[in-house]
């Protein structure tokens, strides 16, 4: 089964009542995220706060992300209207990794989740119905399994590369050390390969074949019998590789932490270069 879905089978899907599709558009640094959602979104589509719903706030050594607690996210998921047999659609308007972390959440939890191809463009591209306002449900009653299964925790990143490939999906400019415009320290965790997130996705935003997608994972020494896990900045963009190894017949891990954990973590090494 498919971990996609496209814009037309969205609205079939929709037609048949028989989704909950969840908006979860965010940015790093840009805060009008709902308002975006209010001024327009698929019909029927509830607002998610990645930062308040889909992360827990926690120290600068945990990372500006970190995993959260999976009763927090099980009241987020009951106030988005969720019972448990639902089928659950997220769409994003930033390259599918806020969607992707709801993916990943909602996945580890139990529920069959999905995420819309090409994000709120491809939506917008196939000429779907718009609504706008807020949306509300009645508290549903999902009940989520550990979501924390296959979560990599910083110790178990740090000897990820002696038994698997880890995976750094940031641009290849901050894993080389050459810039980095966020976290305090710029480099990679030491025996990390460099796959950006962005060389999965074609021009329209949308997931390129399947068989150019393999190529490019086995190019880095991935394969579907290799352990695999990814991080980024801040383990959002990570889901969204982790979705793409899952699209392609893989499981990997994500560490949640990713750079800002590692880099906020003054006795771990820190690599540069290729």
């Amino acid at each position: 089964m498919s971990h996609l879905v496209s814009a037309n089978e969205l609205a079939e899907l929709i037609r048949a009542g028989g989704v909950r599709t969840l908006d979860v558009r965010w940015k790093l640094g840009r805060t009008d995220g709902q308002d975006q959602y209010l001024a327009g979104h698929v019909p029927g589509a509830v607002f998610v706060d990645l930062k308040d719903e889909l992360s827990r706030h926690g120290r600068p050594d945990e990372g500006r992300h970190p995993l959260p607690s999976t009763e927090q996210v099980q009241n987020a998921a009951r106030r988005w209207g969720i019972d448990d047999g639902d089928t659950v659609v997220a769409y994003d308007d930033a390259g599918g990794g806020p969607a992707a972390r709801a993916w990943w959440l909602l996945r580890k939890g139990g529920v069959d989740v999905r995420v819309l191809d090409g994000g709120w463009a491809a939506w917008q591209a196939a000429g779907g119905d718009i609504e706008s306002g807020s949306v509300e449900y009645t508290a549903g009653t999902v009940t989520l399994d550990d979501i924390s299964a296959d979560s990599l925790t910083i110790d178990d990143a740090a000897a990820f590369p002696e038994r698997g490939v880890l995976i750094d999906v940031r641009a290849a400019e901050r894993f080389r050390g050459e810039t980095e415009p966020i976290d305090p320290i710029a480099g990679h965790i030491p025996g990390a390969v460099n796959l950006p997130d962005t060389v999965h996705v074609a021009e329209d935003g949308m997931l390129r074949d399947l068989d150019e997608i393999r190529a490019a994972f086995a190019e880095a020494g991935v394969t579907e019998s290799t352990p695999v896990a990814a991080y980024c900045g801040s383990g959002v963009t990570a889901a969204h590789t982790a979705l793409i190894l899952a699209e392609a017949g893989i499981d990997a891990k994500l560490f949640h932490g990713s750079w800002s954990q590692w880099s906020n973590s003054p006795d771990r090494p820190i690599a540069t270069g290729e």
